[in-house]
């Protein structure tokens, strides 16, 4: 028993350890003996509550879409260069929102804070994930030509977990 509280004193079994911070939030390490403290709801961001993760086979939660974007995140988004615009495209993602809370993203180093609206859920249809209002909810968005050098992707999964990938324009640009 005394050898058991000595390591647990030394590396801290037995504690539990402060949950991390969101995307984004660069935080000191709490000391090891910090009392945990409950997330602060943020007037801005309502704290929503996980939605249950059940995999029923159609893809509409973090638990059955996760894996694949696990898998196919150097594909998350692309960049095409047409009529003197860019066209930041974001078809992957958009493709497994249903399993999704948010896509927000930053351009040429600002953090990801654009949110991209994302188009309901067909929860009534074979097809939940199908995209088919692309003029209420178009799979990419405008800029100025040769405007973008750098994107920075952040998603929040519907479990509450968050994720994110940085790109360069070169790694994602589709041939013309």
């Amino acid at each position: 028993m005394l050898l058991l509280a000595l390591l647990g004193a030394l590396f801290g079994v037995g504690r539990v350890a402060p949950m991390p911070q969101p995307l984004g939030d660069v935080v000191a390490p709490a000391p090891p003996d910090a009392p945990v403290e409950a997330p602060v709801e943020s007037p801005a961001q309502p704290v929503r509550e996980a939605e249950p993760q059940v995999p029923t086979g159609r893809f509409t939660t973090a638990v059955e879409v996760r894996p694949i974007l696990d898998a196919t995140r150097p594909t998350w988004i692309a960049v095409r260069e047409v009529d003197g615009q860019d066209l930041l495209y974001f078809t992957n993602l958009l493709a497994w929102r249903c399993g999704l809370w948010e896509v927000r993203y930053g351009l040429n180093g600002a953090p990801p804070e654009t949110v991209l609206p994302l188009e309901p859920c067909h929860d009534d249809t074979a097809a939940p994930n199908a995209m088919v209002d692309l003029e209420g909810f178009p799979p990419y968005v405008t800029q100025p030509d040769d405007s973008i050098d750098s994107i920075d992707v952040a998603i929040t999964y519907d479990d509450g977990t968050e994720d994110g990938a940085v790109y360069a324009r070169s790694s994602v640009l589709m041939p013309g």
